[in-house]
């Protein structure tokens, strides 16, 4: 059984690495991005609510992203374990996950974090070739995540469950190294 909360910047991989490994272990991948879609197509009542701020192009407020986590983990097939991807992105959101995973009964194993030279990523992410995705801009987003997330990383480091792996490698040493994680 593991629980994991995978951290990276846009373009280390912990989509795609925690994915493998979610798929390795039989356990939920729990992204995000994913939720809010499967909410949507749905037709949940979260979800409903959501579509409002995604048809109009706006960011899906925090606490309706906590609600949805919260309604994912409460699920029947978290209960052997689940790796969380993409949240939290800031130390609010882990407190507010904190207490969620507490009043139902689970705990986190590790929060793995990702790290790769922000050279890399920009190659990486140039390289994808998405039209939104200019050097200028990347280089922001980077520069939002550095500061969005360096408290993140000291928040968990101060509970002793952060594990930094290094996302600069081949896809398939990534893939062994969090293999020895989990």
């Amino acid at each position: 059984m593991a629980r994991l909360i995978f951290l990276g910047p846009p373009g280390a991989g912990k989509g795609t690495q925690s994915k493998v490994l979610a798929d390795s272990h039989l356990i939920p991948h729990i992204s995000t991005g994913e939720i809010l879609r499967e909410a949507v197509t749905g037709q949940t009542p979260l979800g409903m609510k959501a579509q409002r701020y995604m048809e109009r192009g706006e960011l899906v407020p925090d606490q309706l992203v906590v609600d949805l986590i919260q309604e994912r983990l409460d699920k029947p097939d978290t209960q052997s374990g689940w790796i969380l991807d993409g949240f939290p992105r800031n130390v609010i959101q882990a407190q507010i996950l904190d207490f969620i995973l507490s009043k139902l009964s689970h705990d986190y194993d590790r929060v793995i974090n990702l790290d790769v030279p922000d050279e890399t990523l920009v190659a990486r992410l140039l390289s994808r070739g998405r039209k939104d995705d200019n050097e200028e801009v990347i280089r922001r987003r980077l520069e939002v995540y550095r500061d969005q997330t360096a408290p993140l990383i000291s928040y968990y480091e101060s509970r002793e469950k952060l594990v930094t792996v290094d996302g600069n490698q081949s896809m398939e040493a990534v893939s062994s190294a969090l293999n020895n994680l989990a």
